[in-house]
């Protein structure tokens, strides 16, 4: 019971060690992971530093990286980040780190406290992936049905390309491909499907499959989250995720329109 207590009482030492400085900046990286937007970042990260006595806090946030300074206690703490990559986008993980903020402005967590609940927050799993699958499948039909002409063909084809889709997007998401080359492919991929389902004798309308089958590699949350950086005022940030959604557009149609290029030189029609 001695040495339990022993170990108990260093490990309350070595969490008390950690300075909001730290914390803040681990809510404001959990954040960045998950797709937030710029403002919404700082903000989370100065209400915190602020709450908890931080002196001279300065934050600076780009869409890949943080740096953040302030004094605590006469003593000057800083943290930076070189490079964080947007790993996929968590509402879940962004709303968990939301509320704490909520919370510790409510005074209910010391920083030892807040700073564990954090790291639990990033630990939040993403959804099964035979949810996605569905999911994925799903929109694609209704896509394809919507923006098509309502045909009931086009959308069961439209469904068994996004399906494939999606299983090879989980396949270069553990393989951790450029997403640049994963969008070329991909898309590719969507349309040739689109074409082998046409030339065995389906009779469907080869753009409104493809149109309805791309939709989960659309980069619209980029393109929206770039227009509140703007709106925001953070011009460099929204400039950064707006040449990227358009890179990734760029990617689609290089994919789709090279396929398509290649079946009318082989002779096909493309509809």
């Amino acid at each position: 019971m001695l040495k339990l207590q022993i170990i108990q009482e260093y490990i309350l030492m070595a969490c008390d060690k950690i300075s909001a400085t730290e914390l803040s900046f681990l809510m404001g990286e959990i954040l960045l992971e998950n797709g937030a937007e710029i403002s919404r970042i700082q903000d989370t990260m100065e209400r915190v530093a602020n709450f908890y006595g931080v002196e001279n806090f300065n934050v600076f946030v780009l869409t890949n990286a943080i740096m953040a300074t302030g004094i605590e206690n006469g003593e000057e703490h800083s943290a930076k980040l070189k490079f964080t990559r947007t790993t996929s986008l968590h509402l879940g993980r962004v709303s968990a780190i939301n509320q704490l903020s909520r919370e510790i402005c409510e005074g209910k967590y010391s920083i030892s406290e807040a700073y564990e609940i954090a790291k639990k927050s990033r630990e939040i799993p993403t959804c099964k992936k035979w949810l996605s699958l569905l999911a994925a499948a799903i929109s694609c039909a209704g896509y394809c049905y919507v923006f098509g002409r309502q045909n009931v063909l086009d959308g069961v084809a439209a469904l068994v390309c996004g399906t494939i889709l999606q299983l090879y997007l989980f396949y270069t998401s553990e393989n951790r491909i450029s997403k640049f080359i994963v969008n070329i492919t991909a898309s590719a991929l969507v349309t040739l499907v689109t074409i082998l389902l046409k030339c065995v004798g389906f009779p469907l309308d080869m753009a409104s499959v493809v149109i309805g089958s791309i939709y989960p590699l659309l980069p619209g949350v980029a393109l929206t989250t770039s227009i509140r950086d703007f709106l925001n005022s953070d011009y460099l940030s929204g400039t950064i995720r707006f040449v990227d959604a358009t890179l990734i557009g760029g990617c689609i149609a290089i994919g789709v329109g090279v396929t398509f290029k290649i079946y009318s030189l082989l002779g096909g029609v493309v509809i």
